[in-house]
């Protein structure tokens, strides 16, 4: 496991094949796996990144490369680090403060 992947950082991932209505192609995508979780598995949980999109209750809205965007919280998942062609940046700390937020709230009792 070389590749440093850490909670926050966004890289471009390779999300095809898809079935119905998950997001496709090969887009950014924010890590949101806790940074132990990343240190010991080969994968990692990530959320795709979009500039098309309405605003709904499970979609953060940022700012990414110059470009205003949201986080689709509605369509995370797990991905093998193969997936990941190559590291963007890092999102926001208010930007990932926001989706791990929503992520609690989507998933709390």
């Amino acid at each position: 496991m070389a590749l440093d992947v850490l909670r926050g950082h966004v890289y471009l991932v390779s999300l095809d094949p898809t079935i119905g209505q998950e997001i496709k192609k090969t887009r950014p995508c924010v890590v949101l796996s806790p940074d132990e979780l990343n240190a010991h598995m080969s994968t990692c949980i990530i959320a795709p990144m979009t500039t098309a999109s309405r605003t709904y209750p499970f979609r953060v809205a940022c700012q990414f490369q110059g470009k205003a965007g949201y986080v689709v919280l509605d369509q995370i998942r797990t991905v093998d680090r193969a997936r990941l062609v190559r590291k963007l940046g890092r999102l926001s700390s208010p930007a990932l403060g926001n989706s791990l937020r929503v992520l609690e709230e989507m998933f709390a009792p």
